[in-house]
């Protein structure tokens, strides 16, 4: 079973208009589409999106006329506004990270847990799989993930490890991927797995999951109707840096360095933050372990025009720097 962390947050953040169209970039299970789907009225409209095959299976057994699914990852959300004949939302949401059924189940190799291939593809049709990057990987870039991807501090020692290994026994199997960084990793903080910021950072690896959001982000906004509410729902700190600084950049524009500017030339904020970061209940997380990383960003889409293009154009790495 899949907990939709905040719930409540999340569907209160997104101010909710009968007649509006919404957006749910992560379907998972449907907690968030369900609730959302209870606001509507009769003429209301939710366009989901989800990269799993399991979870558009499960998407496909909600009999709604107002609700569709989409096979993609949601940095293709523009592509599938556009095949459904959505010009503009009225609000987005979208719940970052691995889901609950994907952590669940061994055969997709998210979790040590349990014995798995080592896969972690959340579309596993698509994609390199994290044991086939392993094993032809530079140490060096094995290295560069993990520091980056999992902020190890043993990142070297882990990538000399792996590569020792996979010299005498292909790694293929998420116990095995474990035990390896087990033995090269002697000290962690109490209660956390050796090996669970080395699974984060392939994870984030093989799904391109920063490139994604960074991707995501600008195709929302430019989706937008005044008004608007976007909603991202972050499980670490490498994505919520990309969210928080995103925002930023469109609800305070920078002035040009050094450039005389008249009054009626002032860049104009296309989002307006709401409040401050939401972080869940203690009620939530102590029956929802996945809740206590999580951190809810709210902006809302003010009337200042913006050109879609340019936002297209803007690269990823603009958010991540």
């Amino acid at each position: 079973m899949h907990l939709p962390v905040m719930l409540s947050e999340a569907i209160e953040a997104l101010a909710i208009r009968s007649g509006g169209t919404y957006v749910d970039a992560t379907f998972g299970r449907g907690g968030h589409s369900r609730a959302i789907l209870a606001r509507l009225g009769p003429s209301g409209r939710l366009i989901a999106l989800d990269r799993d095959p399991a979870a558009v299976d499960a998407a496909r057994k909600i009999v709604d006329a107002r609700f569709s699914v989409a096979h993609a990852p949601f940095s293709e959300l523009s592509r599938v506004l556009d095949a459904q004949g959505a010009r503009l939302v009225h609000g987005v949401l979208a719940d970052l990270g691995v889901s609950s059924p994907q952590l669940d189940d061994p055969a997709r190799g998210f979790s040590f847990r349990a014995d798995g291939p080592l896969d972690m593809r959340m579309d596993p049709t698509r994609g390199v799989s994290a044991a086939d990057w392993l094993a032809t990987a530079a140490e060096s870039e094995i290295k560069g993930v993990i520091r980056d991807y999992g902020e190890e501090r043993f990142a070297k020692q882990i990538a000399k490890t792996l590569v020792a290994a996979r010299a005498a026994r292909p790694i293929r199997g998420t116990r095995q991927l474990a035990d390896l960084v087990g033995q090269a990793v002697r000290t962690r903080e109490a209660g956390q797995d050796p090996a669970t910021r080395t699974f984060q950072a392939l994870r984030i690896l093989v799904n391109r999951e920063l490139e994604e959001v960074s991707l995501m982000l600008p195709q929302a906004v430019a989706r937008l109707a005044p008004g608007g509410r976007l909603a991202v729902l972050s499980f670490h700190s490498l994505e919520d840096r990309i969210v928080k600084r995103f925002m930023r950049a469109l609800a305070q524009p920078t002035l040009p360095r050094d450039l005389p500017i008249r009054a009626s030339e002032m860049p104009q904020a296309a989002l307006r933050i709401l409040a401050r970061p939401v972080r869940a209940g203690a009620a939530e997380r102590a029956v929802n372990p996945r809740a206590r990383s999580a951190v809810l960003r709210v902006a809302e889409r003010t009337d200042v025009p913006i050109d879609p293009e340019s936002l297209a154009r803007i690269e990823p790495d603009a958010w991540r720097s």
